[in-house]
């Protein structure tokens, strides 16, 4: 009978063990998992170091290993084997065995994953299709390219998987969103006779929950990505040719690389290098509660930190250049989200911009430039939130051969390939709408296409949500886009005044609206502003994508009551049929 122990796993010690994969009784093959480790930095696999049985497990999920822990007994195959050595054997990479094709004589590293090169000259392919970026576009591009049978490497720069989305945008986001509707609802309460005393915040345990909830999802990803087979290697990548990058001193051939590096806030020019000036990654540090917060930049962004901040007890004020709040949303939407800030902020000012701002120890003092400029305010913090750029130009392209434009965007054609043939970009990267759903639609064309499959872009409609309070939701064609191109469209709307169970959650400013084509009577386009607006704007997405109309939509049975109903409500007044309001027949 052999031992099985813990191989060389670098600087690591106590590493917790995620995954039991055998039992007592089970025969297995040589370099076949036994059980599973997560380290700081990725998951990995400790193998049996030849064919036999388990005889004894001797750790379990929750332990903690290092370097040389005996985990297990194994009968049969090579039991004179020397125990010091029967951890993985020398030299071995079990996870080229798992995930594929390398013929390197390297040991593997504490990730399980290919050193650096011992050897200035060697080379070292670890997989077909490298990608570079591990947020939703990123790491569904990897996990569907993995399930259709291809050799994926999937390359992120920071230590955990997720990107900007999972670990600082819209997840941590969504969770303070929570906690911030959870206080006004305590608040909204007072009107039906349940009364609350004041919210007691504790930051910090506030700030754990947050990053708990991230690190759930994260956490999942890894472990997602180990089943798959698919490596991960941590750092910065750089292109040497069309099919070679560099990661830290590792070099990656593949025949095609999917590129989905993602996007980055946008920085104004001028304001000083101040703690106090912060962006919407700072902005969910939670470092603190200030008094006064400036937002800057009235996008969906902004507003959803400026509901969180101003539930948290903040007294916030907006600041936007141009003559509206959320560029791009039609104005009628905009109008309960405006009525119910502007009583709750101190101060909502459009067409007007930040001219400069003094550094002083009461605050930051803060000069505006505009028609109905205010005057000099001083402020706790700034949050700049004025949109973000694509980070196309932050990778070293330039070997590629694929071109990247001024924005840092990375044209695509339909199959989401560059001008570079064997290399793709999906998602912020490849342009707008700057959404983590688009990236993921892209995201399996890309991995598709290079399996072979005949697929495209297709999508008829993206959705886009503001998750403010209300929720702002809509999809396909709006009605700016309608009058600007001089398409003929009609416009039916129900207000949720009409809801009962809007009326009876107290939540009654809301308005669903659709856009439908006059003559085959197909739904355009939609929008959605009240609670949950986010949820329901799915319905409409998909009524667009399968081309149907009105009475489509106002023949499905909703159940009652609900906000849902109003899709249907709304698709009765565009047919001239509503009941539940009163709106002339169509002619």
């Amino acid at each position: 009978m052999s031992e099985v122990k813990v191989p060389d796993i670098g600087d690591f010690t106590d590493v917790p063990v995620i995954e039991v994969l055998v039992a007592v009784g089970d025969t297995v093959e040589a370099d076949e998992g036994l059980i599973t480790l997560e380290s700081e930095k990725s998951t990995m696999d400790v193998p049996a170091p030849a064919a036999g049985t388990v005889e004894e497990l001797l750790v379990d999920v929750g332990d903690t290993v290092s370097e040389g822990t005996v985990i297990a007994r194994m009968s049969g195959g090579n039991e004179g084997q020397d125990d010091e050595g029967s951890g993985a054997e020398e030299g071995s990479d079990s996870s080229a065995d798992e995930g594929g094709s390398s013929e390197s004589s390297e040991a593997p590293d504490s990730q399980g994953l290919v050193n650096s090169r011992s050897d200035e000259e060697a080379e070292v392919d670890v997989g077909r299709v490298v990608v570079i970026g591990s947020g939703p576009g990123g790491y569904t591009a990897a996990f569907r390219a993995a399930d259709l049978g291809l050799e994926v490497v999937l390359v992120e720069r920071f230590e955990t998987l997720g990107g900007v989305c999972l670990n600082v945008g819209c997840i941590p986001s969504k969770a303070l969103l929570h906690a911030a509707r959870v206080i006004a609802e305590t608040e909204e309460s007072a009107s039906f006779g349940i009364t609350f005393g004041e919210p007691e915040i504790d930051l910090d345990r506030l700030r754990e929950w947050k990053g708990d909830v991230v690190g759930k999802l994260t956490g999942g990803l890894a472990g997602m990505a180990k089943r798959r087979k698919v490596r991960v290697v941590t750092g910065e990548a750089r292109f040497l040719t069309a099919n070679e990058i560099e990661v830290d001193g590792t070099k990656i051939d593949f025949t095609h690389c999917i590129i989905a590096a993602g996007s980055r806030s946008t920085a104004i020019p001028g304001l000083p290098d101040d703690e106090r000036v912060i962006d919407s990654t700072g902005a969910l540090e939670l470092e603190d509660i200030p008094e006064r917060l400036l937002v800057v930049g009235g996008g969906i962004i902004g507003l959803e930190m400026a509901t969180v901040y101003e539930a948290l007890g903040s007294s916030v004020s907006v600041v936007e250049m141009t003559d509206h709040l959320i560029p791009g949303c039609d104005r009628d939407l905009l109008k309960p989200l405006q009525a119910r800030i502007e009583e709750r902020y101190e101060a909502i000012v459009l067409g007007t911009k930040v001219a400069e701002v003094k550094e002083t120890d009461k605050g930051l003092e803060v000069s505006f430039e505009g028609e109905d400029a205010p005057e000099p305010q001083v402020y706790d913090r700034i949050l700049v939130a004025t949109g973000r750029r694509a980070n196309g130009d932050l990778l070293e392209l330039g070997e590629s051969g694929v071109e990247v434009g001024d924005d840092g965007t990375i044209a695509v054609d339909s199959q989401q390939r560059t001008n570079v043939s064997n290399i793709f970009a999906i998602g912020d990267v490849a342009g707008a709408p700057m959404l983590a759903h688009k990236a993921t639609y892209e995201a399996v064309i890309a991995a598709e296409v290079i399996s072979g499959e005949e697929v495209s872009y297709d999508a008829q409609s993206i959705p886009s949500v503001a998750y403010t309070d209300p929720e702002i939701a809509w999809t396909g064609l709006t009605e700016t886009e309608a009058k600007e191109s001089g398409r003929d469209f009609e416009i039916a709307k129900f207000p949720w005044q009409a809801s009962g169970r809007a009326i009876a959650t107290e939540r009654a400013e809301g308005l669903t609206k659709l856009l439908v084509d006059p003559e085959s009577r197909r739904i355009l386009g939609a929008g959605i502003v009240g609670v949950n607006a986010g949820e329901l704007i799915a319905e409409l997405a998909l009524a667009i994508e399968m081309g149907a109309n009105a009475t489509d939509v106002g023949l499905t049975v909703h159940p009652h009551p609900t906000l849902s109903e109003t899709v249907t409500f709304a698709a009765e007044v565009a047919e001239g049929v509503a009941t539940d309001i009163y709106a002339p027949k169509r002619k």
